[in-house]
Formats: C-alpha cells, structure tokens, sequence
C-alpha cells in the first residue's frame, strides 16, 4: 500500500503476509522455540514431583480422613484399640461456644473416641444417684468416660475436675464423624428430644441455643465457615436423599450418556455429509421448539391464573427440593414465556440480518466436515487430553490431601481453671505429669489440638498449597494448550494441501503432535503460564470476595467487582489470543510471541469476518450442543418422571427426579462439547488459514487459492488455469470440433 493510508496500515496492523514459492503448509524444517521457558517448564515438573514426594513422605491422608481424640488417637482406624469407635465424643460440648475456640482452633474440653453417640439426657450427679439403686445406669454412662476408669463412687468434684467422665451427656448423632446435639425444630422452636432446656451438671439450667451455639462453632473449626449445624445436618440429609438417587438410578443415567454419545456421532457423520441442510434443520428444529415453549408456557400460565394459590411469588415460598411446588405458581411459567420469547426475537433478527455470513459459515463447516472425513482420528484426540487432564486433577488433589495432612501431633494444655496461666501452652504428653503445670494448675491436661510443627517445611505449607494450585493450573493449561496445537497442525496440513486429499501428508494428527512436543514445548508451556497466572489472581479475588461479603466497605467491594470484572475480560482475551497463537505456532513454527502477533495482526486485518464469520460458527455449534443435550434431556424428563408407558415399571424410586435428569442434561452438554470441540479448532483454523490464503495469494496460475471451491464461489474469487492446462484444454476442444 501507498501514502498515508498505507503508511498507517502497516504501522498499526501490519504487513500482510507475502507470497511465498516454497510454502507448502505447515513448516518442516523448523527449530525449538522458546528455549528458557521449555527449561523453566521442565524444572517446575521435576520440582513438583519432588513437592509430590515430601508431601507423600510427611502426610498422612488419616488426619482427615478420621477424627483425632485428645490423646492423638484415630477415631474407626483398623488394627487399633479404636477401632470400633469411628465417632469422637466432647466431654463438654458447651466449652465449645468460647470464642477462643475459632483463634486456637481448639476445643478446651476431653474429646474421646466411641462406637456410638449418646440417646438421652444425663448427668453424673444423676447417674451417680441412680447407680446406687441400679448398677445399669453407670454400664450406659460410663463408655462416655476415660478408658480404664472404672470408679462411679469416686467424688464428683473430683471426677469433673480431672474429667474422667463427661458432667452431662445430651442426645446427639453422629455428623461428620463426630457426635453433635440432634436438634429438631418444631413450630418454629428448637428443641433436643422435645425440650427447650436442659441440666448441665454444674447445677444450672441451660438453654438448648446454647448448645446450638457451641455446636456452631464445633462446625465452623472443622470446616472453617461460618455455617450453622442445623443448616449442615439439612444439607446433610439432603445429601444423603441425592447419594440414594444416584445408587439407585445411576445404570440409567450411564444409558443416557452413551446415548448422547451416539446422537453426537450421528450427528458429526451427517454434518460430513449434509453440513448446510442439518444446521438449518437445527437452526429451525430449535426456533420451533422454542415456539412450543412459548405456547406452552402460556397454555400452563393460563390454565393456574383462575386457580387459588397459583398467584404466590417465588419469593414467598423460598427455595424447595421439589421443583414440582415451582410448577404450580402462574408466575414460574410467566417467567419462562418471557424467557423464551426474548431468545426466538434474538435467533430471528440474527438470522435475517446475517443470513448471508450464515452461508458463509456453514462453507467453513462443510469445510472442516471434509477436513474431519480426511483426518478421522482427530476426533479421538480429546481421549489424550481427557486422560493426562485426569492425571493433572488426580496428582494435584493427592499432592493437595498430602500437604494439608503435613504436620506433627502437637499439644497443649487445657485445664478447667481459668486462671491458670499455662492454657493453651504446648506440651508434651510423655513428660507433662512430671511437670510443675500439673502442681500449679491442678486438673490440666496435656492434650491433642492439632497437626503441624515449627519446622521450615511446615510453616510454609500454606505456601506450598498455593505453589501446587499454580502449577496444577499452568499443567491443565499447558495439556489444552498442546491439544489445540496438535489439531491446529493436522488441519492446517489439510488446508494447504493443493489436490485433497491426494496431497495430505501421511498421519497429520500424529506428525502434529511431535512437532507439538518435539519443538514448541517452550511456546505452549509460555502461553499457558500467562493464561495461568491470570487465572490464579482471578481465583485470589473470588476467594476474597466471597470473605467481604458481610463488609460494608462499599469503596472495597467496588474496587474488587471492577478488578473481578477487569480479569474476566483479560482471561477471555488471552484465551482466544492463545488459541489463535498456537494455530500459527503449528503452520510457521515461530516462537510464541511472534506468532501472537502474526496471529492479532491478521485477525485485525480481517476484523469484521471475526467478529461475524467466527462467532456465527460459534453459535451454529453452540445450537447443536443444545439440541443435543436437550434432545436427551426431554427423553430423560419423560423417563424419569413415569411418562413412557413402555418402560414405566422400569423406572426406579427417586427422592428428587430433578437429580438424574440434571445429570443426564449436563453430562450430554460435555460430551457434545467434546466432540464439537474438534469441529471448533477445525474451523478456527481453516478460518485463520483462510485469510492468510487471500493475503498471500491472488488465484493466478502461480499463485492459486488453496480454499475450497465453494468459499471461492461465496468469494467469487477464482483460480486461473496453467497456460498449458489452457493449451490442452483448447486441443480437446478443437479434436472434438473435428468430429
């Protein structure tokens, strides 16, 4: 280009790419690209599996997996005394309410293994009332006690002071391995086996929030939130209802997956074939089930407006587990309608305003159905990533258990005093009878607290935790990273081959990959790093969002939704950047961020066929994963709630229908993401290679279009014939004159 006009174009987007005689696809003779980051990249691997190691080496998966009493004991351990005693018991569970507890992570009272939890209401002065008329009474109270101890005549006083046996003892259930009070509301009141109070063993009457409130605190150590146990014993419960659906419905839900399965590979072999009718049939096939909907939706809001109780808002009646007291409400399917109505205005004007980019799109894709007909075994490569994703989630969850079970046994002193100015010191089990705490604070104990230590290695574990999460994510990156660019050089292959598929190298998937791995290991570990980091800094500013919800610093939460905001665009940004870095890392093979800039320029230079070309293809793929899944889903609906008379009896007992069919709905959505993610890559880089074809060549005899010959039609863009292709030509046409 020439003058200013130019002059900008080149300063601000680039030159266009030249043409070049001995570019025939993707480069073979090319060299390691990003050499340092390739090192650094091989030096964290080796380092995080030595980070594997010393945690595997000091943790203990026991520590979380079973509850520790105050002697260092595990509560259900096989092979050991306590073996029949899976659930830990609080002496005192009202020590608990201290707010101390939640700063020292510590309950000041005796915690000790049993193999069930108490049924009833006691106390000691009671049982040892009781004991003297029937002996039973102490056979009952006493496995709550101190193992060995076996005196009920012993004073009280005495007995509470050294804590031999609990003061009191309240109905409870087990709940997280541990025994808590079995709170029931009832009109509105709590209560524990139908009272509101209770004796503590000191002589007072408490109240039943208090034990809520201790019991809330007891949660709030062990799963560091604020959340009350009554609400975890719900959640708990419905749980356990979810557990029963899944035992019970999950051969079921594995029939509708590999139906999904199946209805996405019929769906990819039509697309081969019938590219343009399908998608349009898609296009229509979800305009009128859209339609339907909306009909529906009013027949159903029309049918509850006359009925009693169908005008209550949602609002009113709160979250429910059935989903069915929804249904029952006129302003449920209002909303629905409305929903729907605004989604059929949205496809209709995109499809009359763009029709004409519509056409073009469905070229690209009957383009890359082509391209996938020729390289088949592109479609199992999201196997490969699937697996060595599998095996980044499972060593960065064992490495995670590991570091977080890393630490000692320590102790501390507890002691009933309040005066006695050793609390909360450490200690020493084996040596603190022998110690002057005992003297000076009579009664104290050197208890169990909690796992950790003052060494190096443990007082950087939290650090360690953070390092293991980064590169957890710089691996997962890293892994999608290399399947985008493994599939990026197998089509590329396909595109730039002049006569398909005779000019197609052999194994393209395959040659990819080790160009993948053998050359630009550097380049995809440096785009996953940044992408990684940016992802890590979004995860910190969730966390502590979520930890200022309660603040009222409305500059704070301000600042933090911008910053919130400003990431999720930049992680987006680097996605696709990324995406399109490694398409040109698969053709030239130049390092990363050449090839970045390449990659921007070019798409810049084009900016309105991205900006209509490929997200259109995007939405094209994103209706066939919606039909597909919502296909299955309607099939799972009619399943599951007893509606195909055929298999009626087949169908098993659900608590919550809505369980197996979100589950069928979600899993189908994956799969068919799978699958159209080869078809996405597929086109983005035939696209990409699409734009660099009209840049560098003009359709001339010596420089042809390597694009397929209905994009050049859409284009109208043509290739000239060779002058002896022409001279041939005219001799067959002149010896067919003749005859």
């Amino acid at each position: 280009m020439t003058g200013p006009k130019g002059g900008y174009y080149k300063a601000e987007l680039g030159e266009p790419h030249k043409f070049d005689p001995t570019f025939r696809g993707p480069v073979h003779n090319r060299g390691c690209t990003d050499v340092l980051c390739c090192v650094i990249f091989v030096i964290v691997i080796l380092g995080y599996i030595v980070l594997g190691t010393v945690a595997w080496m000091h943790g203990d998966p026991r520590k979380v997996v079973y509850p520790t009493d105050s002697y260092g004991q595990f509560c259900g351990q096989q092979g050991t005394p306590n073996a029949n005693k899976a659930i830990l018991f609080y002496f005192n569970i009202l020590q608990c309410a201290n707010p101390t507890v939640l700063i020292n992570l510590q309950c000041p009272t005796t915690q000790l293994c049993v193999s069930k939890c108490p049924d009833r209401f006691a106390t000691y002065i009671d049982m040892q009332y009781s004991y003297r008329r029937n002996k039973s009474y102490w056979e009952y109270y006493k496995q709550f006690c101190k193992p060995g101890f076996n005196n009920p005549d012993k004073p009280v006083s005495q007995v509470l002071r050294d804590e031999d046996c609990p003061s009191m003892i309240v109905p409870s259930r087990p709940f997280l391995q541990r025994c808590f009070p079995d709170f029931i509301t009832r009109n509105g009141t709590l209560t524990v086996a139908n009272k509101t109070s209770f004796k503590d063993g000191h002589g007072q009457i408490r109240s039943v929030v208090d034990l809520r409130d201790a019991a809330n605190k007891v949660t709030a150590m062990q799963q560091g939130t604020e959340s009350g146990i009554t609400s975890l014993l719900d959640a708990k419960e419905v749980g356990v209802k979810i557990f029963e659906d899944y035992a019970s419905s999950w051969f079921w839900i594995l029939i509708g997956l590999v139906i999904s399965m199946l209805v996405s590979l019929i769906f990819i072999l039509l697309l081969r074939f019938t590219a343009g009718v399908l998608f349009w049939m898609v296009i229509f096939g979800v305009i009128a089930a859209v339609g339907y909907g909306i009909w529906h939706c009013y027949w159903e809001y029309s049918s509850l407006k006359g009925k009693p109780d169908s005008d209550i808002t949602i609002s009113d009646i709160g979250f429910q587990t059935d989903f069915r007291v929804y249904l029952q409400l006129s302003q449920t399917w209002l909303i629905f309608m409305i929903s729907l109505a605004v989604i059929e205005a949205i496809i209709i004007l995109v499809l009359i305003f763009l029709r004409n980019r519509v056409r073009i799109a469905i070229a690209l894709l009957k383009e890359g159905s082509k391209a996938i007909g020729c390289i088949m075994s592109t479609l199992f490569y999201p196997i490969i990533t699937f697996l060595l994703l599998a095996l980044c989630i499972a060593y960065w969850a064992v490495t995670a258990v590991f570091l977080a079970s890393s630490g000692d046994a320590v102790y501390k002193v507890m002691s009933t005093q309040p005066d006695c100015k050793y609390t909360n010191f450490t200690c020493d089990p084996e040596t603190f009878s022998q110690s002057n705490v005992t003297k000076l604070c009579p009664g104290s104990q050197c208890t169990f607290a909690f796992y950790g230590g003052e060494s190096l290695y443990h007082r950087y574990i939290f650090v360690l935790q953070l390092c293991n999460f980064l590169v957890f994510l710089w691996l997962v990156n890293f892994t999608i990273a290399l399947g985008q660019c493994t599939l990026a050089g197998a089509f590329a292959s396909y595109y730039w081959a002049l006569r398909k598929p005779a000019d197609i190298p052999p194994c393209p998937l395959a040659s990819s990959f080790g160009r993948a791995l053998r050359y630009h290991t550097g380049s995809l570990a440096f785009g996953a790093l940044i992408l990684s980091v940016v992802q890590f800094i979004r995860i910190v500013l969730e966390y502590l969002d979520h930890k200022l919800k309660g603040a009222h610093n409305a500059c704070t939460r301000f600042l933090l939704c911008c910053l919130k905001c400003c990431f999720w665009c930049l992680e987006h940004f680097i996605k696709f950047m990324n995406r399109n870095a490694y398409i040109m890392v698969s053709i030239y093979g130049k390092n990363f961020c050449a090839s970045a800039r390449d990659a921007f320029f070019l798409l810049m230079r084009n900016v309105m066929r991205v900006a209509v070309l490929d997200k259109v293809t995007d939405f094209l793929l994103f209706l066939g994963k919606l039909l597909i899944s919502g296909s299955v889903g309607v099939l799972a609906f009619f399943f599951f709630t007893r509606r195909i008379p055929v298999i009626q009896e087949e169908v098993p007992s659900l608590n919550y229908y809505w369980v197996p069919l979100l589950t069928v709905i979600f899993g189908s959505y994956m799969i068919a993401h799978g699958f159209f993610n080869v078809y996405a890559m597929c086109v983005d880089t035939l696209f990409l290679c699409f734009l660099l074809d009209l840049e560098k060549n003009d359709g001339s005899a010596t420089r042809p279009y390597y694009m397929a010959s209905s994009l050049r039609a859409i284009l109208n863009k043509k290739n000239h014939k060779r002058p002896e292709e022409k001279k041939k030509r005219r001799k067959q046409k002149t010896k067919g004159n003749d005859l």
